[in-house]
């Protein structure tokens, strides 16, 4: 059977190394003009060209978003940038668009090309017409399940299957909005929609309040009806307002040995706007899991690092998890907007040593006293603070971020440069 990739995004040239350094196979990544991260995205040509050396250098993989739905405007610009891409040899172009993979063939006639899950290949015939197109992989719509996957694999062959295992889950997507389903029951998906976005609401709130999470935050119930009386529901609205089309975030860490068995070949993790903690705590996970996987590791065995990664995810900020599509259901909505909180906090980066010191670029405020911990791809390690040194060597208490001075930490161990620090919260 063919070995597992591990995709990790990058959100820029600093975060696709971590993404390498803590599991990853590949990584994905684009600059902003063509890709569907505009904000967050810090990545330039320069960092392009830098990011496909670094990647080759490791034996790993790089592909390049190029995934908008361009208009007439953007056609000489892309065509620029595929050529450019071809110069620096990236792996494989991601896109959705039939008139950019139309240019990626005309202009790069070799290149690999990956169908975006922007493009919602939901079946087989979609698959097999991609195929036929000249696309080596399909990144398949998230709306996509289990059983259906394994049917896509048992009827498509010579193409490679890649599938989205963690990350944030959309509403809707354009032209094939989900709301009317979820409201109605009727899809229009398959034809049938009910058009909920056009319909006009009213409100009814009740004169009592109850207590949130936080002490003293007031939330008022509503009640959501439509003009004709055809869908209601209740929601909660507090100071931030309301969130009924927030969904939790995707987390299939026990589904991988499943999905691998159904024929997906690539496991995807969505991210490119999260911080490297978070993209380094994610991808050892993901990593972790797949080893044990592929190492034929026993049931009991496997069960126990799932437990271990699943309790690694859940010291992340999230807005709660769900299996999303995968097993066939709805996903779960946070209709509240409550973020799961961190029992951690990242709060540097090992950058090099000097001698028994540490250099440490510090993100958030480290004192003395705190209970940290080393991240590193194999391990945490809990850490005790001798001494705290500013840029100029002086012995200080506390050590804070926001700027681009760093501070000399000795440790009760050596730290590996490259490891993250994070502390107890």
């Amino acid at each position: 059977m063919k070995k597992i990739e591990l995709l990790a995004p990058a959100g820029d040239l600093e975060k696709l190394k971590y993404a390498l350094a803590f599991g990853a196979d590949a990584v994905y990544c684009g600059v902003p003009d063509f890709s569907l991260r505009v904000r967050i995205n810090r990545f330039s040509n320069a960092d392009l060209k830098k990011a496909v050396e670094y990647v080759h250098a490791r034996k790993k993989k790089i592909y390049v978003t190029l995934n908008i739905y361009a208009h007439n405007q953007h056609l000489e610009k892309i065509k620029a940038h595929i050529q450019f891409l071809k110069k620096l040899k990236v792996d494989a172009i991601i896109a959705s668009d039939p008139g950019i993979i139309l240019l990626i063939q005309k202009h790069w006639p070799e290149c690999e090309i990956h169908l975006s899950t922007q493009a919602n290949a939901t079946n087989f015939s979609a698959v097999e017409f991609w195929k036929k197109q000249g696309v080596k992989r399909i990144i398949l719509a998230r709306e996509v399940s289990l059983s259906e996957i394994k049917e896509i694999r048992k009827k498509t062959k010579n193409i490679e299957l890649e599938y989205f295992v963690h990350g944030a889950m959309c509403m809707s997507y354009s032209g094939r909005c989900i709301l009317s389903k979820w409201m109605t029951d009727r899809s229009a998906n398959l034809g049938d929609c009910s058009q909920p976005c056009r319909w006009g609401f009213s409100t009814n709130y009740e004169s009592n309040t109850n207590i949130r999470m936080s002490e003293g935050e007031e939330c008022k119930k509503i009640t959501v009806v439509d003009d004709q009386k055809r869908y209601g529901m209740d929601v909660e609205e507090d100071s931030h307002g309301t969130y009924f089309l927030n969904s939790y975030d995707m987390n299939l860490l026990a589904h991988l040995l499943e999905l691998r068995d159904a024929g997906v070949e690539s496991f995807k993790i969505e991210g490119r706007a999260k911080s490297a903690y978070y993209l380094a705590i994610v991808t050892r996970a993901y990593r972790k899991v797949i080893d044990a996987v592929e190492t034929h590791c026993n049931a009991s065995l496997q069960k126990k690092i799932i437990s271990e990664q699943k309790a690694e995810l859940d010291n992340l900020v999230h807005r709660g998890y769900s299996t999303g599509f995968l097993l066939g259901r709805e996903p779960e909505h946070n209709f509240s907007n409550i973020n799961n909180p961190a029992k951690f906090q990242f709060v540097g980066e090992v950058k090099s040593a000097e001698g028994k010191l540490n250099i440490l670029r510090v993100h958030n405020h480290i004192s003395k006293n705190d209970k940290l911990e080393v991240i590193t791809p194999k391990e945490n390690i809990k850490l005790k603070i001798k001494k705290i040194l500013d840029n100029n060597k002086n012995e200080v208490m506390v050590a804070d971020g926001g700027h681009d001075k760093e501070y000399y930490f000795e440790f009760d161990k050596k730290l590996e440069s490259g490891s993250l620090v994070r502390k107890v919260v």
